[in-house]
């Protein structure tokens, strides 16, 4: 059941990169997931994989050791990941992997040089570390220090909720440089993770998305050369905003085709099981709810495209239309799952089902990359 649309969007290369991209999925990742959740992480061999195929660093040009994809191979990605087996549990680590392009488009030439080819091939994982204990979607809040001293940063601070903290070998991380300056303030900052005065802290156990390294991280006196800063001194909201904006174009594209795949997995469960004599399917009840579903995929898809083919026009996310997808489409994610586990019965409450997984991981999706409430804020401020 591919997640597919006739969409003009698309050319033909494009197509040819969503086949290669949705047989690598089925063959690496769907074929062993539940080996991995198992063993409580996703091995090297995947990542080494997917780097040999071109799927890592999809943005970043050939010259910087990147496939020289561009914006829809992402959106290809992020859309195949939503809609197969194992995007349930591990979507967010592979979706970490859009740090590469965020490093690129912000990063000094150093930097990429250094940082691009190892990534792009698998070698390297980098996470972005912005919240905190005491800070979520209010990043003027953060409290984590970078004082300069000479040629270095002096670090001190924690993360938590880092998207790949288990494992990631470099982090992005949201610092104060000049706290009485507020989000002026705020600068980006490589940190290796073998650098003294790094703690990997606790790997959390989460609702769902299990397998995406999720965890805490912290710096006791870590000293970082000053060429590890990402930017300019007090930028850091760009480039943290350079990341968000894509997270809330990915996001939504991804619960749109996780609602696909329940919307897909319930019309074959209930044409499958019978009640009462006959398929569930040929209930009322059932095939309004099923239109009722069909008709907000259809809606949530044609917003999407109109954003997409926006950003295709002019080059930048709408900040606000960004925010109202990521308001909309995951909540219209929750409201079709949910509908999904109930029309499966006892069934949609078992882990071997996708719309288990489907439904756990969804609960993520109105919190991730900021929360509704906030985009709510964003979105009524512009009116």
């Amino acid at each position: 059941m591919p997640y597919h649309y006739t969409r003009e969007l698309f050319s033909e290369e494009h197509e040819i990169f969503r086949a290669s991209y949705r047989h690598f999925l089925e063959t690496e990742a769907d074929a062993h997931v539940d080996e991995w959740l198992k063993a409580g992480r996703v091995p090297q061999s995947f990542f080494t994989k997917a780097g040999e195929m071109g799927f890592l660093a999809v943005g970043v040009p050939e010259e910087y050791g990147g496939p020289g994809g561009d914006f829809l191979c992402r959106v290809i990605i992020a859309e195949e990941l939503g809609y197969s087996v194992a995007g349930a549990s591990i979507a967010p680590l592979v979706i970490g992997d859009g740090v590469s392009e965020i490093l690129f488009h912000n990063g000094s030439e150093e930097q990429r040089h250094k940082w691009m080819p190892p990534m792009a091939k698998g070698e390297v994982r980098m996470g972005f570390a912005i919240t905190e204990p005491d800070s979520g979607s209010d990043v003027a809040s953060i409290r984590t220090s970078a004082v300069r001293d000479g040629d270095e940063y002096i670090i001190n601070g924690a993360k938590t909720y880092i998207g790949n903290a288990a494992f990631a070998d470099a982090f992005i991380v949201a610092c104060k440089t000049q706290p009485e300056l507020g989000m002026k303030g705020i600068s980006m900052i490589i940190v290796e993770a073998d650098r003294p005065g790094f703690v990997r802290g606790r790997k959390l156990e989460k609702m769902g998305s299990h397998l995406s390294g999720t965890g805490e991280i912290a710096f006791q006196d870590v000293r970082v050369p000053v060429s590890n800063l990402v930017g300019t001194e007090g930028a850091g909201m760009k480039v943290v905003m350079t990341g968000l904006n894509m997270d809330r174009i990915t996001w939504p594209s991804i619960a749109h085709a996780a609602s696909q795949r329940a919307f897909d997995e319930t019309v074959t469960f209930t044409r499958n099981r019978r009640s009462f004599g006959q398929a569930i399917i040929d209930f009322q009840n059932t095939r309004f709810k099923l239109a009722e579903m069909k008709t907000e995929l259809a809606v949530g898809r044609a917003f999407l495209d109109d954003l997409i083919r926006d950003y295709l026009k002019t080059g930048k996310l709408d900040t606000i239309r960004c925010a109202m997808a990521k308001i909309w489409l995951p909540e219209m994610e929750g409201r079709i799952i949910d509908q999904c586990v109930q029309f499966h019965g006892g069934a949609g409450y078992m882990d071997e089902y996708p719309v288990s997984r489907l439904y756990t991981a969804a609960r993520l999706h109105r919190i991730f990359a900021g929360t509704a409430e906030i985009m709510r804020l964003m979105v009524g401020r512009s009116i």
